[in-house]
């Protein structure tokens, strides 16, 4: 039996999807019960956050997510297939007003990205200060907060609904399917069958 980790919402609604797709039966989730086991699959369904942990700890064996989760969590994990769906960017936003400068002296930042923040500015040799916030992120640089965010961002509308300008690229995102490393070893030819199969519907134009 394979255990799959899902993040709540579109991701595993499609997931289950291709799952139909591939196994000819419904798979549903009841009420709100957070475990769906089958004959051959138990899905575990998680905070989308979560499912790098869920997996990298093996109470999962496989699991659906986006790869900036994947980024920020920094785990060691098997990343088996790129899923072509739910493409994001992750970005640096700012005042429209302001312009990026990246010598700066006291450049501040707000994300939850805290990880992927500080790779990509250590890469430039810089060491911002970087305040972890939950949410309504956008808001920081409106009332000083920060000079600066790092957020995702789909069609950056949110943005400019908040007068804020993305200003440069940190990486692209989509959901991906990942392996535990010791369950990839002791299940692989479970987990290569389910990766062929989810391979094709992917290169047949499928994405998740």
């Amino acid at each position: 039996m394979l255990t799959v980790a899902l993040p709540k919402g579109r991701i595993a609604e499609n997931t289950l999807s291709i799952f139909r797709q591939i196994f000819g039966r419904d798979f549903k989730f009841e009420d709100r019960r957070l475990v769906l086991e089958t004959e051959n699959f138990k899905f575990l369904l998680v905070r989308n956050q979560d499912v790098p942990t869920y997996v990298y700890h093996q109470s999962a064996d496989i699991g659906v997510v986006g790869l900036d989760v994947i980024e920020e969590s920094g785990l060691d994990l098997v990343r088996l297939l790129d899923l072509r769906g739910g493409y994001c960017k992750v970005v640096i936003g700012m005042r429209e007003s302001d312009q990026l400068d990246y010598n700066k002296p006291d450049i501040v930042i707000a994300t939850k990205m805290v990880n992927i923040t500080n790779r990509f500015f250590s890469k430039k040799a810089i060491s911002p200060k970087i305040i972890k916030l939950y949410g309504s992120i956008e808001l920081s640089p409106l009332v000083g907060l920060s000079n600066m965010i790092v957020d995702i961002v789909e069609t950056g509308t949110t943005m400019k609904q908040n007068g804020l300008k993305v200003v440069d690229t940190i990486m692209e995102s989509t959901t991906h399917l990942i392996a535990n490393k010791s369950s990839f070893i002791e299940k692989k030819s479970e987990i290569l069958s389910l990766y062929s199969q989810f391979d094709k519907i992917i290169r047949d134009g499928g994405k998740i």
